[in-house]
């Protein structure tokens, strides 16, 4: 079975919150550069979530000495490409049942059909999904932002000119469909996110008021 390998984490997982009340979820989705990390770094520290961003554990999957999927994720990567549903689900509830915790922003996922077939399939009816929060930022602006973040040494490699051409693809053809199948479920809260940090977060606030 496809998803057989990351089975046994979520039940582990399911048994661990089977007593409390279910795990609160908001999706974080928005283009490369549309300052998501940013905003959920405001709210974990307003409002007591904790901030998973699938990008960043993938990125410390790969730099894990001896990993079995770093070489994969390194590659997808600098590609542009979305990662195996099933290594960043693994990834994911790993991180949900090491924090102890009850509500959890998942920051960039799900990026594509694949990522969400997967989750709803481990985790669809575990997790409560209270609302996908999505950053909508001109391109123009995603791309000179990412592109002034890797001339200030960010360390990620794919803050790059030829990995973004590939990533605002990625996100055109696979991530604003995943958009647009929430919106029809009205679950969508969309931000307009070329504002100034402080603009954006104001408007932020108001969504979260009384999770």
């Amino acid at each position: 079975m496809r998803f057989r390998f990351v089975t046994d984490i979520c039940q582990r997982f399911i048994r661990t919150m089977a007593n409390a009340e279910r795990p609160k979820v908001v999706f974080v989705l928005g283009g490369p550069g549309a300052g998501k990390g940013t905003q959920c770094d405001n709210i974990v520290r307003e409002f007591g979530f904790v901030h998973l961003s699938a990008g960043d554990l993938l990125r410390e999957e790969r730099n894990t000495p001896g990993s079995q999927y770093g070489e994969l994720i390194d590659q997808r990567i600098k590609d542009g490409l979305i990662v195996p549903v099933e290594i960043t689900c693994k990834l994911l509830v790993t991180a949900m049942e090491k924090s102890g915790k009850n509500k959890f922003l998942i920051d960039g996922f799900p990026r594509n059909k694949d990522n969400l077939d997967g989750w709803n399939k481990e985790m669809g009816e575990k997790v409560e999904l209270l609302f996908v929060l999505f950053f909508d930022c001109p391109l123009d602006v995603c791309i000179q932002r990412c592109l002034k973040r890797g001339a200030a040494g960010s360390g990620r490699t794919d803050d790059n000119e030829e990995s973004l051409k590939k990533r605002i693809n990625t996100y055109n053809n696979d991530s604003l469909p995943i958009i647009k199948h929430f919106e029809a479920q009205n679950l969508v809260r969309r931000i307009e996110a070329d504002k100034s940090p402080d603009d954006v977060f104001a408007e932020v606030k108001t969504l979260f008021q009384n999770v």
